[in-house]
């Protein structure tokens, strides 16, 4: 049963790695080897979740850096056992966003942490992400959107502009506990965008 906080049992995430290889996530897959690969051995580079949609994605949410449950999980997922991906995951379900049409991604693929602690992105972090940025959307041909999640992602924003005018960009505020618990209507901002997002798909349906 799909769950919040599920990728902290070691079964769930031995069977998420056994679908990664799955003819939606092969291509991506391939990605992130290769941007292991040229990174070097240090990297840690979590693999995309095969329980969104892969390759077939409609949406890229577009975060900031994999946090330190991607890297001890080996997954960018919502499934993740820490709170920001477990307000990805509820705001994904109470805004009619469904989750086999989008993809989870990062501006800045591999941790930038200490191990124990992620530090914020920088931006020469970003810089260097933004080629990886450019070979991934070659591997969407779906995709009619990017949700740029936090300050640090909206730094894309220009080059996506620039790159890919075909697709839909939606700023959203950043769910980490941080954002969301501090007032009560943070909680709304970040709803209120994804619910744009979901009508934007459903939107994109009734053009078809």
């Amino acid at each position: 049963m799909d769950c919040p906080k599920l990728l902290s049992d070691v079964m769930a995430v031995q069977a998420r790695l056994s679908q990664v290889h799955d003819a939606h996530m092969a291509p991506l897959t391939s990605f992130v080897h290769r941007l292991r690969s040229s990174m070097g051995p240090e990297a840690a580079i979590p693999y995309m979740d095969p329980w969104d949609a892969g390759v077939d994605a409609e949406v890229l949410f577009l975060l900031e850096a994999p946090g330190p449950k991607a890297r001890n999980s080996g997954f960018v997922s919502m499934n993740n056992p820490d709170e920001t991906a477990k307000n990805i995951f509820i705001t994904v379900q109470d805004a009619g966003v469904v989750r086999k049409r989008i993809l989870l991604w990062n501006t800045v693929p591999w941790y930038i942490g200490s191990g124990r602690k992620i530090r914020p992105a920088n931006s020469a972090d970003i810089a260097a992400g933004i080629p990886s940025l450019n070979e991934l959307l070659q591997l969407l041909p779906q995709l009619r959107a990017i949700v740029l999640i936090g300050s640090k992602a909206q730094k894309a924003l220009t080059h996506i502009q620039n790159n890919a005018p075909h697709l839909k960009v939606f700023l959203s505020p950043h769910p980490s506990p941080m954002f969301v618990n501090r007032k009560p209507e943070n909680r709304e901002k970040l709803l209120g965008c994804w619910r744009d997002v979901g009508a934007f798909l459903r939107h994109s349906d009734s053009q078809v």
